[in-house]
């Protein structure tokens, strides 16, 4: 369960709410690299894509309000920034790097929000008992108000679940969390080292018979609340056959963890790996395959754009329109 949905959770719990089934077709797959931008890639009119996957959409538009001068002069600070070991050159694994963190900043933005909440000390870590007390904290402290089998229940398994998945985020082991682990906590789907307590959850999640698999009738009822007697719609047949054609590569009725790897967690094209060779493509002048801070300088307007740029795209834009 995601950070939003545990809130929820929990705030339902504490309201005398209930959890109804979700009657929409619910989406597990995790896509880590969407489209970098929703500009057409096309470098012969403009270079809008490239700067919003080398900057993010919003960093991007900022830049557009700059002189020249301060645009460049701001890529050579952030030049210094993906040069990760120092050695005066930008390599495209540097550069893919850099793209991801840029693509996935609105996840630590969301870590930032929430980490006052929980950082009570103000020690900047975050220990498991200020995490748990911030959420368990009133179940523990007043079990009596939850004597509802299904609450208590709810709560029983996702407090040792959450408990799991911090300690498989608290790399150093000294069950305090760094930014960066408890960011993977929150969002482990956007971690490799968190991927399998991913295809664990989803398993647990799914798996309603409790053996270790999950079936083509689990895995259509996590998508769909099934009325008594009632018609099946076309997706969710379209869905069987889904489950029995590719979900269930062995052929044996059911999927096991590598099987639920392959659905949730699918080899997608890296969007970030491919822009990332394209820039060093079009930046390297000696085709070394990679690039000094005086390569991406001098091709600056196609990393960051300016006020010039920008004028410029508008009067193509408006010629184009004439």
């Amino acid at each position: 369960m995601g950070f939003q949905a545990a809130c929820c959770f929990v705030l339902l719990l504490c309201t005398g709410g209930s959890l109804s089934k979700p009657t929409l077709r619910k989406e597990r797959v995790v896509h880590p690299d969407p489209q970098l931008s929703d500009r057409l890639h096309e470098d012969n009119q403009s270079f809008q894509y490239d700067h919003e996957a080398f900057l993010g959409k919003e960093e991007a538009k900022t830049f557009d309000q700059l002189t020249p001068e301060e645009s460049k002069e701001k890529l050579g600070k952030i030049v210094d920034r993906i040069d990760d070991n120092k050695d005066g050159y930008v390599t495209t694994e540097e550069l893919k790097n850099w793209i991801k963190r840029v693509q996935k900043r609105y996840i630590f933005e969301n870590v930032a929000k929430v980490w006052r909440d929980y950082d009570v000390n103000k020690d900047n870590k975050i220990s498991w008992e200020e995490y748990k007390q911030a959420t368990y904290g009133y179940y523990l402290e007043n079990p009596e108000e939850f004597q509802d089998a299904t609450d208590q229940h709810s709560f029983k398994k996702m407090l040792p679940r959450d408990e799991r998945r911090f300690k498989t985020a608290d790399l150093d082991g000294d069950s305090t969390a760094t930014r960066e682990e408890f960011t993977a906590f929150l969002h482990p789907e956007e971690f490799e080292h968190m991927k399998d307590i991913v295809i664990l959850e989803t398993l647990e999640d799914i798996d309603k018979n409790e053996d270790g698999f999950v079936d083509q009738d689990e895995y259509i009822a996590d998508m769909f609340a099934h009325e008594e007697g009632g018609p099946e719609p076309d997706w969710v047949i379209t869905e069987r056959e889904q489950f029995s054609d590719f979900r269930d590569i062995n052929k044996d009725g059911k999927m096991d963890k590598e099987e639920i790897r392959h659905w949730i967690l699918p080899q997608d094209y890296d969007h970030a790996q491919a822009e990332a060779r394209h820039l060093v493509y079009e930046s390297d002048v000696d085709k070394d395959q990679k690039l000094t801070k005086e390569e991406i300088l001098e091709n600056w307007n196609m990393f960051v754009g300016s006020q010039a740029t920008n004028y410029g795209e508008d009067l193509t834009k408006n010629h184009d329109e004439l």
